[in-house]
């Protein structure tokens, strides 16, 4: 709703200042915003039934004739309906009185921006239009009846269109025979256990496919029994309890999946049920949905509180898809639906970045994405909104591309279900998705690379429990072009994600006999949610293997191998200090303080650099810490050298770490690890305070020995180095594939203000790099 500018004021405006766990008023501070129109945030007053006014202008005078007005805003996010024209915009917005229809509060704080020419045009349609298009009828959710008429002639034509026979057999013919699900027990003593939380997570995943699959089978192929077959389970499920075991409350994952189950039933059974099943299943859909959106909304308050990973998942997941099928049917639909579409247009993506990153890392981009295309695609059909078009989703396959290389398995940052495996076939079918969005041929090579040395991981949890690969593929052939796939140029081998805190050296990743794959993190989210205490930490695979790893397994989130190590610093490839790390346990807003920040990542042609700053992140539990920096030279696409700079205010102590899958030789300051298609040496070649003494430890320390068994167990190398207020440590680390080992040698010259340490290899390529030492008197 656009109307004439007021100058009046009236109370004043509740402007509190933006912490680090809120969304932050934006776009301030002069930003140059990437896509126009920009998205807009404010923290809200505290009456959450307040509405809002928002104005723009190109005069900070805000003057009647040149302002656009935006009133009656009932969330503080969001996208204008037009495209600004380039140039200097100012903006401040007010608590709205919708039924004066002016302000009802002083104007908040001038705050400004630049569009410049060019940028990508995504501007959101108001409430008032988004939805005059949209069909009425059902089915709703992927195919409109139109579509689905289409469908069935290309079917009876041709089994194999869109790998129909493939879905048919494997993802519907099995739900012919299977029994209909009964609806879970509590836990024992209602205390939830990892193994039967997976367990129930998986059956009630198994409603989605048995549902929908089955009533998508019975339209296409004109099947009642399949119909028949479809509408018994969903009325089965529409008799369990709300409240009961399946409730958000209870267990929101279970919660999620009968949600959306029962939103596919209705919407592909509407015209199978009569009125009182109808009635029956939309009453018990809408109760679901309403506590989901009660939590997201008004618990959670990801508006205003965006980094619940859960509840920000739960927006694509369940709101889209119910609010679709319940859209005209239920009173609430729309403003669901509206929510969803504002948040995931405004806010989204709260763990991302400029660049394309996400700050949870690979595993759970992988996740949340997969839900996000699911929405987006469900959005851009059924109302013609197309979220593609923002910038982020236009590189964001770029962090999964190239932070979590095909032929890597423990060689990235964050929680992954994987438990050692190659990359979860899911990431690859993401990347394809956007490579049929963007085009990028980068991204089709990556699914290709994923399907080719898939080891049949299809049922696996990681897979099966979360979705079906073949309804992804059917669904993906009908809607988006398949393009040719081709490798990152070689050239291509830096990549940073500023936003983020991540930097990534992919060397020759089309090759996986050349592969190198150099993964560092510095990152100002922190350890909240799914990432951990690894600021300033590295990861690194070569030649076909892993060899720094990050170590230990995500057997469950919250399990002691989970809290007491693989969230620690102690588990990674980085440094403790007075033999401690950094901040990585449950209180968010300790774990957003403990930051990293990526200093710098640039290609200097004869090396890559990369500096990260972690002195927040040690003095979360080390507050003498003054400093703790480390840089990263990978020199002639051959070699690393890692500087670490700790001072503080008193004698500290460092303990370099490093992990492996299994046992080092170690020398007096070397090291070596030996591995079957690779291996890697190291040498610590200079310290300030000292020779350091050196160890290696199997094991996890303190982890319940229940969880990981029958799971392999990893090494860390520990370098210990004496107390001292200031730190200087340079590491040489050289990775070599098994059929060739290489050296590279090195000599240092001490004698100025500075060590210049001297590199040199086989092909006589030389490098310096200079650490500086402490000036003396």
């Amino acid at each position: 709703m656009t109307t004439t500018a007021s100058s009046k004021t009236r109370a004043a405006l509740d402007e509190p200042r933006a912490g680090r766990l809120t969304v932050q008023y934006a776009p301030s501070d002069n930003k140059v915003v990437i896509e126009n129109p920009p998205r807009f945030t404010f923290l809200p007053v505290i009456e959450e039934e307040a509405h809002y006014v928002l104005r723009l202008s190109r005069d900070p005078a805000f003057p009647a004739d040149a302002t656009l007005v935006f009133a009656d805003l009932p969330l503080n996010v969001f996208t204008p309906d037009r495209v600004l024209e380039p140039g200097h915009w100012h903006w401040a917005y007010a608590v709205w009185d919708p039924t004066a229809k002016r302000p009802a509060t002083g104007w908040s704080t001038v705050r400004d921006f630049t569009i410049v020419e060019g940028l990508p045009e995504t501007p959101l349609p108001s409430r008032a239009d988004r939805y005059r298009s949209v069909n009425r009828a059902h089915p709703r959710l992927w195919l409109s009846p139109d579509e689905l008429a289409a469908f069935r002639v290309a079917v009876t034509d041709d089994a194999d269109t869109c790998t129909w026979s493939t879905f048919f057999e494997k993802s519907v013919a099995p739900w012919l025979e299977r029994g209909i699900i009964d609806e879970p027990p509590p836990y024992p003593n209602n205390t939830r256990t990892a193994d039967i939380w997976r367990s129930t997570y998986i059956e009630c995943q198994e409603l989605i496919y048995a549902i929908r699959h089955l009533a998508i089978a019975g339209h296409v192929l004109a099947d009642q029994a399949m119909l028949d077959r479809a509408k018994s389970f969903l009325l089965a499920i529409a008799a369990w309890d709300p409240d009961g075991t399946t409730s958000r409350a209870y267990t929101d994952e279970w919660a999620f999946r009968v949600t959306v189950a029962l939103a596919w039933g209705y919407d592909w059974l509407f015209d199978e049920l009569s009125e009182e099943e109808r009635v029956t299943v939309r009453d018990v859909l809408v109760t679901r949905t309403k506590e989901v959106a009660d939590h997201i909304i008004n618990h959670a308050n990801i508006h205003l509180f965006p980094y619940d990973s859960h509840a920000v998942r739960a927006v694509s997941a369940v709101l889209v898809p119910a609010a679709i099928a319940l859209y005209d049917d239920a009173a609430e639909a729309a403003d669901w639906l509206d929510y969803a579409i504002e948040f995931l247009f405004t806010v989204y993506s709260p763990w991302g970045d400029e660049d394309g990153g996400w700050a949870e890392g690979p595993h759970y981009w992988m996740t949340g994405m997969a839900y996000l295309i699911d929405a987006a695609n469900l959005l851009k059909k059924y109302t013609g909104l197309d979220l593609y078009r923002r910038p982020f989703f236009q590189k964001t396959g770029d962090f999964p591309l190239y932070t979590k290389a095909p032929d890597t398995r423990r060689g990235t940052f964050g929680d992954d279900s994987t438990m050692g495996d190659l990359p979860c076939l899911k990431v690859g079918y993401n990347l394809r998705q956007y490579a049929g969005v963007t085009g990028n041929p980068a991204y089709q090579w990556y699914y290709d690379r994923l399907k080719a040395q898939d080891p049949g991981t299809e049922m696996a949890f990681y897979n099966y429990g979360w979705w079906d690969l073949n309804f992804d593929e059917m669904c993906y052939r009908h809607d988006y072009p398949i393009i040719e796939g081709a490798p990152p140029a070689d050239g291509d081998r830096l990549h940073a994600f500023h936003g983020i805190g991540w930097a990534a050296i992919q060397h020759r990743m089309g090759d996986p006999d050349e592969h190198i794959s150099f993964v560092f993190k510095s990152s100002p989210y922190g350890s909240i949610s799914h990432s951990h205490g690894d600021q300033n930490a590295f990861c690194l695979s070569a030649f076909g293997e892993d060899l720094a790893i990050q170590s230990g397994h995500y057997v469950a989130f919250g399990s002691t191998m989970h809290r007491n190590w693989r969230r620690q610093t102690h588990s990674k490839n980085a440094i403790l200090i007075n033999g401690k790390g950094q901040y990585a346990d449950r209180d968010k807003a300790r774990a957003m303080q403990a930051t990293g920040r990526l200093v710098e990542a640039v290609d200097r042609g004869d090396h890559v650099y990369i500096k990260g700053d972690a002195t927040a992140a040690y003095r979360s539990l080390t507050p003498e810490v003054t400093g703790a920096m480390r840089e990263v030279y990978f020199i002639h696409d051959s070699y690393f050298v890692i500087v670490d700079s700790i001072d503080a205010e008193t004698p500290v102590t460092v303990d370099f770490l490093l992990h492996a899958n299994h046992g080092f030789e170690l020398g007096r300051d070397t090291f070596r690890y030996t591995g079957e298609k690779a291996g890697f040496y190291g040498k610590f070649l200079f310290s300030e305070s000292g020779a350091p003494e050196l160890s290696q430890h199997e094991g996890y320390g303190d982890v319940d020995p229940k969880e990981i068994e029958g799971l392999p167990v990893s090494t860390h190398l520990k370098a210990h180095f004496a107390a001292a207020t200031r730190h200087r440590i340079a590491t040489l680390i050289v990775p070599y594939p098994a059929a060739s080992p290489r050296r590279v040698f090195s000599f240092l010259d001490d004698q100025g203000y500075d060590c210049d340490l001297y590199f040199t290899d086989a092909g006589e390529n030389s490098f310096r790099v200079v650490v500086k030492k402490k000036a003396r008197a």
